[in-house]
């Protein structure tokens, strides 16, 4: 369930998804992110497009990168028994 609300939350940003589905989509913050960074049942995953990431100097250790344009190709690999942050 929590791939699923991510995986909704991520739609919406990029635009797949209706903006109806909004107000379903949970939100994290940077400090709320940084309390669960050592929490083995959390995956992140960085979805920034190639120029964005490789620029950046912002990247979050342990992060996995996956290309947002095929979300079909991994998102079945993440289990939903994981909290799941998209970044």
């Amino acid at each position: 369930m929590k791939l699923l609300t991510i995986i909704i939350s991520f739609s919406m940003a990029i635009g797949w998804l209706t903006p109806a589905f909004s107000t379903e989509a949970p939100r994290m913050s940077k400090e709320e992110l940084k309390a669960l960074l050592s929490n083995p049942d959390l995956v992140i995953i960085d979805v920034r497009y190639g120029r964005d990431w490789t620029n950046s100097d912002a990247k979050i250790k342990g992060a996995v990168r996956e290309d947002s344009d095929n979300l079909k190709s991994w998102a079945n690999k993440y289990s939903p028994d994981k909290t799941i942050v998209l970044y």
